[in-house]
């Protein structure tokens, strides 16, 4: 099971306790996966869905929240016959009536008679905009594996959907996005701590550790690399320089000998022939009298321009 179906999972098996809120989370998976039907029979209210676990989900709230007695049906999908496709039909038309009173929802005739909030006033308190939120992602929801990325995404057919829904989210200091994708809206978030929080408002907590195991793991790891690839970096820094200084001391020796150097220079000189790995700190510990790693350094870069000045008289020469 991918990551967002464990999370799919452990939120369909999370029932609000207050009225309020199954009212709230009913309200969100309608919107996400609801629609009315004008039939021969009359008008029908219609749930349906590829994940057996929301239906599930829609089928007790309804039963809990209206004493709604429904039966989940399911057909193969149309598109992909290895699919399954669950419905939910609700026709009696005071039932129809009840449960939209109830969630404030009301036909959107623009986009196939599917179901938009009317007004806000079934997410007034946080415990009610929580279950709303849980309910939208689990009707239009999904999120991506946390070892290869971070992507929270809710998407709707409508914008004024999405505009509700990141209204809601950003009441618990999230910062949700929406960007449009060909005729759908997306509202998604994709900072890792962002869908941490996002995990915690839905209360997925099983979800919620998991994620968070899986970011400190990738950090730690982060961290090892970038110290890794630091000391190799000094590492190669270091090196490069020791070959170079080693270059231009035996220049020195070839073109001038150490004998026409002034003493300290020399010293440095013949040390660093003898010491060739030997830092910078190691070498002024070997002088007499003892220099710092600065005093061994300026000499070094004396010497370097000693040994540029030769290589260029040297080509003028050659000319």
């Amino acid at each position: 099971m991918s990551f967002s179906g464990m999370v799919k999972e452990e939120l369909s098996r999370q029932i609000g306790l207050a009225r309020h809120c199954q009212i709230a989370e009913l309200a969100a998976l309608l919107c996400g996966c609801g629609r009315l039907e004008n039939t021969s029979d009359g008008l029908r209210l219609k749930i349906q869905t590829e994940n057996e676990s929301v239906a599930r989900k829609c089928f007790t709230l309804l039963k809990k929240t209206f004493n709604i007695e429904t039966v989940v049906t399911e057909k193969e999908n149309s598109h992909m016959k290895r699919l399954k496709v669950f419905c939910i039909n609700i026709a009696d038309p005071e039932e129809i009536k009840v449960v939209l009173e109830a969630t404030k929802l009301i036909a959107d005739h623009k986009c196939r008679d599917t179901l938009v909030l009317d007004n806000m006033l079934v997410v007034q308190q946080n415990c009610c905009k929580r279950a709303f939120i849980r309910g939208a992602f689990l009707s239009s929801g999904s999120i991506s594996d946390p070892q290869k990325g971070y992507h929270f995404e809710i998407v709707y057919p409508e914008e004024r959907k999405a505009l509700q829904l990141q209204t809601i989210i950003h009441s618990f200091c999230v910062d949700a996005k929406i960007v449009q994708r060909k005729k759908s809206y997306v509202v998604y978030v994709k900072e890792g701590a962002q869908i941490v929080d996002m995990l915690a408002v839905m209360e997925a907590n099983v979800a919620l550790m998991n994620l968070e195991n899986i970011r400190i793991l990738k950090e730690m790891r982060n961290s090892v690399n970038r110290k890794v690839n630091c000391e190799t970096a000094n590492i190669n820094k270091t090196v490069n320089a020791a070959v170079k200084q080693m270059e231009d001391i035996k220049l020195i020796q070839q073109k001038m000998g150490f004998e026409q150097l002034s003493d300290g220079l020399a010293q440095v000189a013949q040390l660093r022939m003898q010491y060739p790995e030997a830092t910078l700190k190691e070498l002024g510990m070997m002088l007499s009298p003892q220099v710092g790693k600065s005093g061994v350094n300026h000499r070094l870069r004396k010497l370097s321009t000693l040994a540029d000045e030769l290589r260029e008289k040297q080509g003028g020469e050659l000319l």
